[in-house]
């Protein structure tokens, strides 16, 4: 996890420019570069790194002697980088994993980059040879990217919007600062002024497609068919696969533990795999909540069962609210369920930070979207409505779960890993019939639960656990977060305002005070920057006002059963 800046024919002085890296410095606490391109004098590179991999060589942009022409600013990991070198091989000067783009894009062009890496990924890649400048971003953009390009082909390139929105141009017009893609790469041409010219932005690969870089997996082919029991054992092969790519790292190792299905099966299957590679530490697991917390009790269940060593941080609902500002600030968004969410994460992000060793987390975000975890999956008209609907928000977890998982951790100098979301797993999943994925016996998640059934690795109690929303599991069930969230914000904005909220934001205009107040902290920070937010997340299906589990008549809680 590391923070990547970039511009190209700027108007400004670049020492000024370069102001603006220092706002996403938190990405990147070990080192940090700024470097300018040769025979460019308007363009530059900024990066901020987190050393996860290659302590020696591992600063950016990266360039090596084989292609002088080349300059890579990267922000990910890379987990075939070794199979890809096996595979076609190349000749590798440093240990980082990112070195492989370069070695890639010289054999066979973008297209095919982006295409064979197996990973989380968002680069800008220059090739001053051919005077082409190439930006890229994973799949399910688990790793953030940020552009803004003028009318008059100034472009500026960064991890995070803050990074961006206070750039000096000479244009009389505010050029728009969006996301990047996920999914996508761009190729823009470069001229002698440093100014560039958008040519093609290409979808390079869709959840639903195997990835091309399966030639290369540590996983061979597959059983074939959907009888349930290959079923259930292609499952556990690819998830157990996911994790173990995912170890690649020469800092310590945690993992996030709520209690519920997902994060609690990552960090099962992690601390077994960590076993078998005999890493000498033990997994060091995290979980957050408020006195008497469902989320508490259960994971502290889990990490008894598998023998974490298991870390509890308790919060206040003060500390929770006095939070809620600098949340915002680092999420660059106001959306509701999001920013209730990310205030236990960034709180428990703040602990890992300041009181242990811990800097690679493993979470289990993704495993929602992909298996149908939602409380309002119940609801779904049919099981091919239920499909599209993952695949919809599979699409979008970029706006919501990805980005308060990416942005809570990153403000802390964390590096998150995410294996529910490996290629390969969700586009096997995925390819699944649509009846086979659907809730059952008033059970989400049916099919992952099941397939972990026989493997001893959970409790049963927590492997059939129902569903609790993070934002709401850290709390008491005799108060949902969200409660004591509204019951605060209540006395601080007045009806009037809410009243008049359409008038004063017609864009995603705020329908209650707790939307009211997260919009007016946004704008603060990000005056007219609504549309980074296209849309509120909400359950499908049902009719609901309020974006909580614990709103929907579905919900059933462990002390009321």
């Amino acid at each position: 996890m590391c923070g990547i800046w970039a511009l190209f024919g700027s108007d400004e002085c670049l020492s000024v420019q370069c102001l603006s890296a220092m706002k996403i410095a938190h990405r990147g606490p070990d080192a940090f570069r700024f470097e300018n391109v040769n025979g460019f004098t308007n363009c530059c590179f900024g990066f901020h790194r987190l050393a996860v991999v290659d302590q020696l060589y591992g600063m950016q942009p990266i360039r090596v002697k084989k292609f002088p022409y080349l300059w890579l600013c990267y922000n990910g990991e890379i987990y075939n980088f070794k199979q890809l070198q096996k595979q076609f091989g190349f000749e590798y000067q440093t240990l980082v994993d990112g070195e492989v783009i370069l070695h890639l894009y010289n054999r066979g062009g973008i297209e095919q980059t982006a295409s064979m890496l197996d990973g989380v990924f968002a680069f800008i890649l220059l090739d001053t040879a051919n005077r082409k400048v190439f930006l890229a971003r994973d799949t399910y953009g688990v790793r953030p990217l940020f552009k803004v390009l003028s009318d008059d082909g100034f472009l500026g390139v960064c991890s995070e919007a803050k990074g961006l929105i206070n750039l000096k141009h000479s244009s009389s017009l505010c050029p728009k600062v969006e996301p990047f893609l996920p999914g996508h790469y761009e190729v823009l041409d470069l001229k002698p002024s440093g100014k560039v010219v958008s040519v093609e932005l290409v979808k390079f690969h869709s959840c639903k497609d195997e990835p091309l870089h399966v030639v290369c997996d540590t996983v061979e082919t597959l059983p074939s068919g959907f009888d349930l029991e290959t079923v259930k054992s292609n499952i556990r092969i690819l998830f157990e696969n996911a994790v173990r790519k995912r170890l690649m790292a020469h800092r310590r190792i945690g993992c996030l533990l709520s209690g519920g299905l997902d994060s609690s099966l990552v960090a099962a299957v992690l601390l077994k795999q960590m076993k078998e590679m005999n890493i000498s530490y033990p997994l060091q697991t995290f979980a957050i909540g408020m006195e008497n917390s469902p989320d508490l009790a259960a994971a502290r269940k889990v990490a008894a069962h598998i023998g974490s060593d298991h870390h509890e941080v308790i919060f206040h609902s003060e500390e929770g609210i006095q939070a809620i500002e600098d949340v915002i600030f680092s999420l660059e968004t106001y959306d509701i369920t999001t920013v209730r969410a990310s205030i236990g994460m960034y709180l428990v992000s703040k602990y890992i930070r300041k009181k242990t060793d811990s800097v690679v987390i493993f979470s289990g975000e993704g495993s929602d979207e992909l298996t149908q975890g939602y409380i309002y999956f119940h609801k779904a008209p049919s099981p091919e409505e239920a499909a599209e609907e993952c695949e919809r928000l599979l699409k979008e977890l970029y706006l919501f779960d990805v980005l308060r998982a990416d942005r809570t951790t990153a403000a802390h100098g964390l590096e998150l890993r995410v294996p529910f979301l490996d290629h390969r797993f969700t586009s096997y999943y995925l390819s699944l019939p649509a009846e086979l994925r659907i809730p059952k016996n008033g059970i989400e998640k049916y099919l992952l639960r099941q397939s972990f059934e026989d493997s001893n690795l959970l409790p049963k109690e927590i492997l059939w656990r129902p569903k609790e929303a993070f934002s709401d599991g850290i709390a008491s069930m005799k108060k949902s977060w969200f409660t004591i969230l509204q019951d605060y914000i209540d006395q601080q904005v007045d009806d009037h305002l809410l009243e008049k909220a359409a008038e004063k934001y017609p864009f995603n205009p705020p329908k209650t005070k707790e939307s009211y107040y997260y919009r007016q902290v946004f704008e603060k920070h990000y005056p007219g920057r609504s549309s980074w937010l296209p849309h509120y997340w909400m359950p499908r299906w049902v009719k609901a006002t309020d974006p909580s589990a614990r709103t929907l008549k579905h919900y059933k809680s462990a002390a009321q059963e």
